[in-house]
């Protein structure tokens, strides 16, 4: 199926067929385990929509992708995107036990994973006997068909009758179990106006040979959509980096000529405590955005790059669940910290009883979904309902607007950690301490981290005739280290000898944060 404009293609999920037709030799994907010219990948992604399809496999159908970043991960989000199916790419992060809840809980009728992720694609086939297909990709996991075979007795000429997929990506509940995130699907005319504008936020120019860079794993919303989706469907080559590391991501800029990325306030971090030397030994002159989120970045920080990379970083406050705000570098060096200037109507900051509360007070940060852009907690009607205020939602942050309508973050809700740009509620770890029998009581908070922005402490009041030893904090640390992925371990344990609650019996999170986080 021949498009005459990117406009039409892309309403159809057809973008990296355009950019084929029009740039067959130019490379739209580069990483260590191997790259794709745009006509390779665009024949891939038919294969791979393809086989989707004769597995019984379409329109309106759950796909769950388990994959570090590598080109196989491109081909499979781009054929969902070509067949109308919704994708949903898996935080490998995650325990077995949680990649086989995320996998069954979407409702996927395909499962696609790397065989590096052996042990978690197992526990999710077994936990979801409805999957109708199961592909290992790299080397053979048993009970799955291997990726490269399933391709390869696939036609490899454009589909018919393309339709535009979506992507639901899960983020963590306040129970701790993930939820998805399921947006209304937009009109494709409507789908396509967004790729425009985004585009030209960044301001891309495909003829100008620029190039992105995809720092961080495809399964969170900023990499997926801001390093691999957008410039690919412009045209735009990207880097997979496969692993984060700071010199890595000079030596990528300097070599590839990178021009845009995505980075977390770790990253930053990270590449601030590079020695001046190895700084200065890559040419990052190239860059011309880099656009950060996930998580709040120190002001410091934050000046530090700007100085380094110059007036080229833009700042987004956005969740999984919709967009917030953007910051280009020299408005926040006018209003240090904030993370932007709202359109009108598109934030409230509301009080504990939702009601709209004055310019300068402190209150909860209610976001405006963008039109066509409603979300549902998929399959948790109740959650939905529990986010949403009177058109707005909230994801638990607490900030304030200023007098000049700057909105300034300072803090989340009690309930939500935030290190190195990832989402961790405490409920589960205090769940999980609380199994241990010589613990009376337990809460987990976050406390400051210069590397990771915020670490998971743990608050744990001992049972009546239990000494709190460091024997005991050993005890508890090899007990949590069983059933918890190591980003949500307790990095320490402090004993006291009561949690903070409220008069209805909540934990004070606050309390511990300002107590013993360094807020």
């Amino acid at each position: 199926m021949m498009f005459d404009e990117l406009d039409e293609a892309a309403a159809h999920g057809m973008s990296v067929a355009f950019q084929a037709q029009q740039h067959p030799d130019r490379t739209a994907i580069i990483s260590p385990r191997g790259n794709r010219t745009f006509d390779k990948l665009n024949r891939r992604v038919n294969q791979c929509a393809r086989r989707l399809r004769v597995s019984g496999i379409g329109a309106g159908d759950g796909v769950a992708l388990l994959s570090p970043n590598r080109p196989e991960f491109a081909e499979t989000f781009f054929a969902c995107q070509r067949i109308g199916v919704r994708l949903t790419p898996v935080n490998w992060h995650l325990t077995p036990e949680e990649v086989a809840y995320v996998v069954q809980d979407s409702g996927a009728k395909a499962l696609i994973a790397d065989s590096s992720l052996s042990e978690a694609a197992n526990r999710a086939r077994t936990a979801s006997p409805s999957l109708d297909l199961s592909v290992a990709i790299g080397d053979p996991i048993e009970g799955f068909r291997e990726y490269e075979q399933s391709l390869a007795d696939q036609d490899d000429s454009d589909i018919d009758e393309p339709l535009l997929g979506d992507t639901m990506l899960y983020t963590s509940g306040t129970t701790g179990r993930p939820k998805g995130v399921r947006r209304a699907m937009p009109e494709p005319t409507k789908a396509v106006e967004g790729m425009k504008l985004l585009s030209a936020v960044f301001g891309f120019d495909p003829d100008g040979l620029d190039t992105a860079l995809a720092t961080g794993p495809l399964y969170h919303s900023g990499p997926i959509h801001l390093c691999l989706s957008i410039p690919v469907n412009a045209g735009i080559p990207t880097i997979l980096m496969e692993k984060w590391h700071p010199e890595e991501m000079l030596r990528l800029v300097a070599e590839h000529r990178v021009s845009h990325s995505y980075c977390v306030p770790t990253m930053f971090n990270r590449l601030l405590a590079l020695p001046r030397e190895t700084r200065d030994n890559y040419d990052v002159s190239s860059l011309r955005f880099i656009i950060h989120g996930a998580a709040p970045c120190p002001v410091e920080d934050k000046r530090a790059i700007i100085a380094w990379f110059g007036p080229i970083v833009t700042e987004i406050y956005a969740a999984t669940e919709g967009m917030g705000t953007l910051v280009t570098s020299p408005e926040w060096l006018k209003k240090p910290g904030t993370v932007g200037k709202p359109a009108p109507g598109a934030v409230r900051i509301a009080d504990e009883r939702g009601q709209e509360i004055p310019c300068g007070e402190l209150g909860t940060v209610f976001l405006k979904p963008i039109a066509g852009g409603e979300f549902e907690y998929w399959g948790a009607p109740d959650k939905t309902k529990d986010a949403m205020r009177n058109g707005y939602f909230t994801v638990g942050d607490m900030g304030y607007l200023d007098r000049d309508g700057y909105l300034f973050l300072t803090g989340r809700s009690a309930e939500v950690i935030i290190s190195g740009g990832s989402n961790i509620y405490p409920a589960e770890i205090d769940a999980t301490l609380l199994s241990h029998p010589a613990v009376s009581d337990a809460a987990a908070f976050g406390a400051a981290d210069p590397d990771w922005g915020e670490v998971v402490h743990a608050a744990v009041v001992a049972a009546d005739r239990t000494q709190p030893t460091a024997t005991l904090a050993a005890e508890l640390i090899k007990h949590y280290a069983e059933t918890l992925p190591t980003y949500k371990q307790p990095r320490e344990i402090r004993f006291i000898d009561e949690i903070p609650r409220s008069d209805a019996g909540k934990i004070i999170r606050r309390k511990l944060r300002e107590e013993f986080g360094g807020f």
